[in-house]
């Protein structure tokens, strides 16, 4: 088989298309924030924003699957009469961070319009969404909680509850507590927050004891770059001692013989699961044993068979639970889909660290994860397509070419970040992290250019420029394009190797070899026959006139098709272009393509 090719038996031809929404930022509709502005002063956005009307128009993208991201109570500087504020050290910004969980059985009480009412008014919203034909994911955290963790609605479930504190590791803690001569000076607990407003660098709950941070450390005194604000949970399992959690109980095993924390997180799931939530995007999964991830998905399953469990996981990262692959262990673990940050990464290489549409080549390969990788080219973590200090500050248009490649190369799930389809910048400093191209997640605000789409609750876009009503046309058309046959089901085999020695393959002055800016592959589905062929330019300036592309005689076997006979291709996204070519050429002298725009791609429907 070709290194650059993959292709896999079809286990269904449902491909989940994920919309990221924040209910904080998606209806907030206040237009005038104040840096690091409270609650009253920036306004937040309510479940009952997230309407009918909108949830319409998102459906008519072709958006199959809601990931309602930060909806879990979290620590935060808004006080209400049931909920006092955490104080300021043991928060990342004014909202605080959602992935700082202070009640795993709670919603924030910031997104209701009667905060005692609020989980009331989460299930309305679960109802709405599933009355579209929705399904709605919401955030596990299952690595760490914040340190103010303390559920009012499960009180007997709280973490933390009956833990021996005199030991660092224990079975069946739900912490990992700090012993005196750990690194730090001792107690009291020293948080690197000194001199900040509000602040005093200490935790009053932590004075005589202290805990491990979400991010592995040892410390009585953690640094501003930790995870300071979180405290890791504990699965049984040591971490100091390495990656081996051969130890830990088995996917069958009964309730009484798994560790405490397996119980409580088995418990939470099953929660959401009882209140209508379809699924779960994990964050970062990659830091739990997978013996735990077995176990959990297994009974999860076993409530609701079609529950939706997707990882962002890294495996890069030293902390990671496991010596395999841990994108491929999660994967055989039960989860539907991991993150493809790699891919990710090097498209974003291209603009911003030298990279070529080549190196996409290194990441092709046989096997499950291939077509089971979530992709994306925006999400809160990461920088937006249109913010002028990254993706070589081409603006909102770079999506195209980024996103018809991602979206088109395997038949995982696919992520479109709310604003990315009307090209929200995340311009300038809004709070906590400054300006740094992205849209605060840990403050109050809103953004300025969904609010143009949500033109005072009509969500019919009439106050976007021509240029954002274009782009999220494109948007929508791509998605109907990779629901086809050939994307949701089909093989894939990757042309840039066999283009590289081609110098018609939008070759520029300066490169030896072709494949810097052009990407091509193509999807082909055997059960319906359906093909397509995907380019890309992806030169932010240049218009790439005259380029042939060269298809190799294994790739037409792919296809199910001889080198006899005319070819014909047709453009199923926005320049109508068709083209047709005699078989017996496509080998050396290649099919002629249209001149191609700075950052445009094709879908080729080829017949």
């Amino acid at each position: 088989m070709s290194p650059l090719r993959s292709h896999l038996p079809a286990a269904d031809r449902v491909r989940p298309l994920i919309y990221q929404l924040m209910p904080r930022s998606f209806g907030n509709t206040r237009e005038t924030p104040v840096v690091n502005g409270s609650l009253a002063e920036n306004g937040c956005g309510k479940f009952s924003d997230i309407s009918t009307a909108a949830l319409s128009a998102i459906r008519e993208l072709g958006i199959t699957h809601l990931w309602l991201t930060g909806v879990l109570e979290q620590a935060s500087g808004t006080a209400y009469p049931d909920r006092p504020a955490d104080v300021a050290d043991i928060l990342k910004g004014v909202a605080g961070s959602p992935y700082a969980i202070r009640d795993y059985f709670d919603v924030s009480p910031d997104y209701a319009q009667d905060p005692p009412r609020r989980l009331a008014e989460f299930v309305e919203l679960l109802e709405r969404c599933h009355a579209q034909g929705l399904r709605v994911l919401i955030d596990l955290v299952p690595n760490h909680v914040a340190r103010s963790y303390d559920s009012d609605v499960c009180p007997e479930l709280s973490f933390g509850v009956g833990d021996d504190r005199r030991a660092f590791f224990a079975r069946d803690n739900h912490f990992y507590y700090l012993q005196a001569g750990d690194p730090g000076g001792g107690p009291p607990l020293k948080l690197p927050t000194v001199g900040q407003p509000g602040c005093s660098g200490g935790y009053a709950p932590e004075r005589e004891y202290g805990r491990v941070t979400g991010n592995n450390v040892i410390s009585w005194a953690p640094g501003p770059s930790d995870w300071y604000e979180t405290v890791k949970l504990n699965y049984g399992h040591d971490f100091t001692t390495g990656r081996d959690t051969s130890h830990l109980p088995g996917p069958d095993a009964a309730l009484a013989a798994v560790p405490k924390t397996w119980r409580t997180m088995d418990q939470i799931v099953a929660y959401w699961q009882g209140l209508g939530v379809d699924g779960f995007r994990v964050d970062m999964a990659h830091l739990v044993p997978m013996p735990f991830w077995r176990w959990l998905v297994k009974r999860a399953r076993e409530r609701h068979t079609g529950v939706f469990f997707c990882s962002e996981a890294y495996d890069n990262d030293p902390a990671k639970l496991t010596d395999g692959q841990v994108l491929d262990e999660l994967l055989e673990a039960g989860f539907d889909a991991v993150y493809d940050d790699p891919a990710y990464d090097v498209l974003e290489g291209i603009y911003d660290a030298g990279k070529w549409a080549n190196d996409l080549d290194h990441l092709i390969f046989t096997g499950e994860r291939f077509h089971k990788s979530l992709r994306y080219a925006e999400n809160h973590d990461e920088v937006r397509l249109a913010n002028p200090q990254v993706w070589g500050g081409l603006g909102m248009q770079v999506g195209k070419s980024v996103c018809a490649v991602l979206f088109g190369l395997g038949r995982g799930p696919l992520m479109i970040y709310q604003g990315q389809e009307v090209g929200e910048p995340a311009l300038g400093v809004k709070g906590y992290c400054g300006d740094n191209a992205r849209s605060s997640i840990f403050d109050y605000g809103s953004l300025p250019e969904l609010l143009k789409w949500v033109n005072g609750g009509q969500f019919d876009g009439a106050s976007l420029s021509p240029e954002q009503k274009g782009l999220r046309a494109w948007y929508a058309k791509l998605l109907g394009v990779i629901q086809q046959p050939a994307f949701i089901a089909g093989g894939f085999y990757g042309l840039n190797f066999a283009n590289r020695d081609n110098p018609h393959f939008g070759r520029l002055d300066g490169d030896s070899v072709s494949g810097h800016w052009l990407y091509a592959f193509l999807r082909h589905d055997a059960v319906t026959g359906q093909a397509f062929l995907v380019v890309a330019n992806f030169h932010g300036s240049a218009t790439l006139c005259q380029a042939r592309l060269r298809i190799p005689l294994d790739a037409m076997e792919m296809l199910s098709r001889a080198a006899v006979g005319s070819w014909t291709f047709a453009d199923r996204l926005v320049s109508g272009w068709t083209g047709k070519v005699a078989g017996a050429e496509l080998e050396c002298e290649g099919l002629g393509l249209p001149d191609m725009s700075p950052c445009t791609a094709l879908m080729l429907e080829i017949g």
